[in-house]
């Protein structure tokens, strides 16, 4: 965004408690403290040593009153007239109950984080020295008056988020701590203008008989009522529109032959184009000018199959759920998103849904989005609880969904909106109406306000009321024969071989914990390591999460018997159940259209469904997500091989079955000519001498194709006769780090290796990789420190299912 002449607010603020009450006497003793905008109280009091990390041990139980405290911001700069008529004080994001004052005098209240703002300041500037504060009253006090005032809302969470607009899990989940933020989370300045300025660019981007059309609506705020121009220009193709006198808005449409589409991961390139809007006024002077990329592309959605298609071609997803990063999201930066995009897309990521509990994201996330092909699903942030629709929160909801659907619209990378996660089920299932007693809870907002205003404002692309849905308020919202559905039965209730019974079109949120990695575990976690330590109890915020863990090994893994046990195995149970669960649902294609894990990433160190921990590190689960969302899979299940094909070539070859003894012997082999076309998937039943075994305790499966290969045993890990562990490592020092080569000498169960271990910035590049004897893998540790190659290639860093004990 070109601003005529912009000034950063980002330096000199202080921070200080606005009313201490309840505050302890060492923050009052400190005074006003140094703060960072865009910050947080929490960061900066952290950077200022006055609260312990919040993130360690048990230290969020101790800074609840920073939640329950008023804050104020402030800073002093120096101003001189430049000119301009107008000079606007412009906030990014204000975090959330927030009231502005310059040079003593109030220029405005808020209550919405998840809008910007922007005051007429000029009035109240002074040539020199200028005093800006900001006052934060607390968000819990705030959401608790209007919840008394407007009456009771059933929800997942005693906490009253419904009742302000703020990210709902900023007052805890379960996955996340309770530190209610508050402070300037995204960057303030002063624009000062003359004459008009650019105020809104939104492009409608479609393509049509292989034409890029682009109708660019702009909106204007002026101080004169002369006449003005637009013009714009994208992909060769150039126009400009007048602004007649007293207008503010105008529509530039320009039409450009055969432009390079945008596609996602895996259908082809991600192109996208320049387009520049400039704002002249009636002399022909530059009043303004805007830059963004966009796309060329078209996304459809077929309700019933929840089938999404861009530019014409079904989409099969291979989704994860993305939450906030950090708790504090001043802290996630451009970096910090491309390296966790970059995880997403190494395991096979094709599309990131912005799950309702947390925020609109920043600039960088959709443009990162952008430029690597990875989908975006938005929800709106509304989860888990009867949400109120009277005044003020209508006007606020439809002012923020204005203002974020119009920010949006330009990246290409956006291909859904949706109304809510799990609101829609809740008042079906969850026993909400008669709570309610009449009360408003949002449906008007899904079905009503939030289309109306995607409908109006984007209407290139679909949006769905919530998830979980099945298209119809008068059909079950969880439903697997249409629409979206959550499964949530296997982790709360159910074995994972649950799984098998569903046949879903669309899988929009399942999961199965495991804990962190270990460096990160023991950086979170002062004290003792053990299953049930308080402490590491304390991240673990699942309702009776560590108790479901345990379950969840069900006759599939041994019970632990130490806490290096525990971890293995839950870890590993953790990628099993999820393996066994996205198998199937991608051999069900094309009756299945998609699945999106819960979830990606962690915003602090815990035990969650996570694939990459809070510390950026990647967990079992993520090879086994690498694995099971790869272009082309197969997979070893009920009696059949799967063979997915989601690429555009056909995968043809001989599919290879041979059934072993344990050790490693063939005792049956068995060929079946395989002709997947492309985006196909299909099961190949097993013939009889390799379907079924001579003894199921004793002989495995492996199936080949090309240069896949699949192994599936006969009988759970715990009813098979395995031998004890065997094998040859070494590790050698090379570039970077050390190659450790594992050579089997009987069956290697699930060989997996955990470098971080011995250096908390180790990373290897592969696990869970199951060896007959004689085969060998080879692993490559990235690590700066010069590592022990005994302690590399031995207990508890090599592990694998059948292990002898140390």
């Amino acid at each position: 965004m070109y601003h005529p002449l912009y000034h950063p607010l980002s330096d000199g603020w202080t921070l200080r408690p606005a009313v201490p009450a309840v505050v302890p006497s060492a923050v009052l003793d400190a005074g006003a403290v140094p703060a960072t905008v865009p910050g947080c109280v929490h960061t900066d009091l952290l950077a200022a040593g006055l609260i312990d990390d919040p993130y360690l041990d048990d230290n969020e139980n101790r800074l609840g009153w920073i939640g329950d405290t008023a804050w104020t911001y402030a800073t002093a700069f120096t101003w001189t007239p430049d000119g301009h008529e107008r000079t606007d004080l412009v906030c990014e994001g204000l975090d959330t109950v927030a009231t502005v004052t310059l040079n003593g005098v109030r220029l405005g209240r808020t209550a919405n984080q998840h809008r910007s703002y922007r005051f007429p300041a000029r009035h109240l500037l002074r040539e020199g020295d200028n005093t800006l504060e900001i006052r934060f009253d607390p968000a819990p006090a705030y959401a608790e008056a209007w919840r008394a005032a407007l009456g009771e809302r059933p929800g997942a969470y005693a906490a009253p988020y419904p009742f302000v607009r703020k990210a709902a899990c900023n007052f805890g989940w379960d996955w996340g701590p309770a530190l209610v933020t508050a402070g300037l989370w995204r960057p303030a300045g002063l624009e000062s203008w003359s004459g008009a300025r650019l105020a809104e660019v939104r492009p409608v981007v479609r393509v049509e008989g292989g034409r890029g059309e682009v109708e660019v609506h702009v909106r204007v705020e002026r101080t004169s009522e002369e006449p003005l121009a637009v013009t714009a220009e994208v992909a060769g193709a150039s126009v400009e529109v007048p602004v007649p006198a007293g207008r503010r808005r105008a529509v530039a449409r320009l039409s450009a032959d055969d432009p390079a589409l945008w596609w996602p991961r895996g259908y082809g390139a991600p192109h996208r184009h320049d387009l520049t809007v400039r704002l002249r006024d009636a002399r022909g002077r530059a009043a303004g000018e805007w830059r963004r990329k966009i796309g060329f592309r078209t996304v459809e959605l077929e309700p019933e199959e929840f089938r999404l298609s861009v530019n014409g071609v079904p989409v099969f997803v291979r989704g994860v759920n993305w939450i906030p990063d950090d708790c504090f999201p001043a802290r996630v930066t451009r970096d910090r998103l491309a390296a966790r995009f970059a995880q997403a897309t190494g395991a096979g990521v094709n599309l990131l849904r912005v799950w309702g509990g947390g925020l609109y994201e920043s600039e960088d996330f959709y443009d990162l989005a952008d430029e690597l092909g990875l989908m975006v699903w938005q929800d709106f942030p509304f989860a888990c609880a009867a949400y109120p629709e009277e005044e003020p929160f209508r006007t606020e909801v439809e002012a923020e969904a204005r203002e974020n659907v119009t920010r949006l619209a330009p990246h290409p990378s956006l291909v859904l909106w949706c109304g809510n996660n799990e609101n829609l089920e809740g008042h079906a299932d969850w026993g909400w109406p008669e709570r309610l007693e009449g009360r408003t809870w949002g449906a008007g907002f899904y079905h009503d306000l939030l289309p109306s205003i995607v409908a109006e404002l984007d209407p290139t692309r679909p949006y769905w009321p919530g998830s979980p849905y099945s298209g119809s308020p008068e059909l079950p919202p969880n439903d697997p024969a249409s629409g979206t559905v959550h499964i949530w039965d296997v982790w709360n209730r159910e074995d994972y071989t649950r799984y098998a019974a569903y046949t879903p079109r669309f899988v929009a949120e399942f999961g199965f914990q495991g804990p962190a990695a270990y460096a990160t575990m023991r950086r979170a976690v002062s004290g003792e390591l053990a299953r049930d330590a308080p402490l590491v109890l304390h991240h673990q915020k699942a309702d009776d999460g560590d108790g479901k863990l345990l379950r969840g090994l069900g006759d599939h893994l041994p019970r632990p018997a130490t806490f290096d046990d525990w971890h293995w195995l839950t870890q590993l149970n953790q990628a099993r159940a999820v393996t066994y669960g996205i198998e199937r649902f991608r051999a069900l294609a094309p009756h299945c259209s998609g699945t999106i894990l819960w979830q990606l990433n962690d915003c602090w160190p815990v035990t969650s469904w996570s694939a990459v921990d809070g510390d950026g590190r990647r967990k079992p689960l993520w090879y086994a997500l690498r694995r099971v969302y790869a272009d082309r899979l197969l997979a070893v299940l009920d009696g059949e091989v799967a063979v997915v094909n989601d690429t555009d070539r056909p995968w043809r070859g001989e599919l290879l079955l041979v059934r072993h003894g344990l050790g490693g012997e063939p005792l049956a082999k068995e060929g079946v000519p395989v002709d997947a076309p492309p985006r196909s998937a299909a099961r190949v039943p097993l013939p009889p001498a390799v379907g079924v075994p001579g003894d199921p305790r004793r002989e495995l499966l492996v199936a080949r194709l090309g240069e896949s290969r699949a192994v599936g045993f006969y009988a759970e890990d715990t009813a098979v006769d395995f031998p004890s562990a065997a094998y040859e490592a070494r590790a050698e020092p090379v570039a970077g780090g050390y190659r450790v080569t594992v050579t089997a000498r009987t069956v290697l169960r699930d060989l997996a290796l955990f470098p971080d271990r011995l250096d908390p910035a180790a990373s290897v590049d592969d696990m869970l990789v199951t060896l007959l004897p004689g085969e060998s893998a080879t692993f490559t540790v990235a690590t700066g420190q010069e590592l022990d190659p005994g302690a590399l290639t031995g207990h508890p860093v090599l592990r694998c299912v059948n292990e002898t004990a140390p």
